[in-house]
């Protein structure tokens, strides 16, 4: 009896799971976007660039990020998109995930004096 409780209460458990609904952004190729959250939770997809890659996606985020800084936004983080993937810049550094909800990895991470860098690619002292 109670395992048949256990099993039942995990099906509904990953039946429930499934039904939230998850945020995923575009997966146009080689376009990099600037996400903007609205009212009501709504995104926004603004094209910035199209690269041919993630990092240079991000480098173009970041680069866009330290603009808005130096005519006065106070924005520290910032959210963007490249081929289906979300891309989170924070102060530890970018990180991406394929959807807003879901786990984030490390893309690129900083460095001591705040340059951005592919993790394991600075020399060990």
């Amino acid at each position: 009896m109670q395992r048949t409780l256990l099993i039942l209460s995990l099906a509904v458990a990953a039946a429930l799971s499934g039904c939230a609904k998850r945020t995923k952004p575009p997966g146009t190729p080689g376009v990099c976007y600037h996400v903007v959250a609205g009212k009501e939770g709504e995104l926004r997809y603004n094209k910035l660039v199209n690269t041919p890659n993630l990092e240079t996606c991000a480098a173009n985020l970041e680069a866009m990020r330290l603009k808005f800084l130096l005519m006065g936004g106070n924005q520290t983080e910032i959210m963007g998109a490249y081929q289906a993937n979300f891309i989170f810049l924070m102060r530890e550094g970018i990180f991406t995930g394929t959807s807003l909800e879901g786990p984030r990895y490390v893309a690129l991470v900083r460095t001591g004096d705040g340059r951005l860098a592919i993790p394991g690619a600075m020399p060990q002292q």
